[in-house]
């Protein structure tokens, strides 16, 4: 087995570094995320593979947000943001502004993530949804397609901040990122 590399050595970006580095041309869009925690979880995930935005809608918490600020470890500062009161008009925002939205939900005649061929010409978009409800059907309605991850186990679903880890290393496979 190898040494452990301390945090010192892994040469990762400071603030001012990361707000001019190139980013993962991706938004992410919550859905009436519920859990504060898990809105933070997704800020450091977002951080991790530097995505370019995201999108907080309805009763989403924002920053600042004690709870957001225990599981984002400072990353609801590096992660660019804004707030919609509403998801369905914070898609409809985006696809004018030329991005293909996804719901990432499990839906009949999704597109398995596997599958998903991933390009960022139109920028993609991503929509979360809420802890219970999953992405709304309003939400469902309006977006180019939905992406769906295969499970195999018991439960019909995964916490929404292990699911946008899932989907953006995903989608990182598949963009040359420039080093810094």
């Amino acid at each position: 087995m190898g040494e452990k590399i301390p945090n010192e050595a892994l040469g990762r970006l400071d603030s001012e570094a990361f707000r001019s580095a190139e980013k993962l041309p991706v938004h992410v869009i919550l859905d009436n995320v519920r859990s504060a925690q898990n809105v933070g979880s997704v800020f450091r995930t977002m951080d991790a593979f530097r995505g370019e935005k995201m999108h907080l809608c309805g009763i989403s918490a924002v920053p600042p947000h004690r709870e957001i600020n225990k599981t984002a470890l400072g990353a609801a500062h590096t992660v660019d943001w804004e707030y919609h009161d509403s998801t369905v008009d914070a898609v409809k925002k985006l696809q004018r502004e030329g991005f293909r939205v996804y719901a990432v939900e499990q839906v009949r005649g999704a597109m398995i993530l596997g599958d998903a061929p991933w390009t960022f010409d139109p920028k993609p978009a991503l929509v979360f949804g809420n802890e219970v409800e999953g992405v709304s059907d309003e939400v469902v309605k309006v977006v180019d397609g939905c992406i769906e991850i295969e499970q195999f186990g018991t439960k019909h679903s995964l916490n929404i901040a292990v699911c946008c880890g899932i989907v953006l290393w995903n989608i990182s496979r598949h963009f040359d990122y420039k080093v810094q």
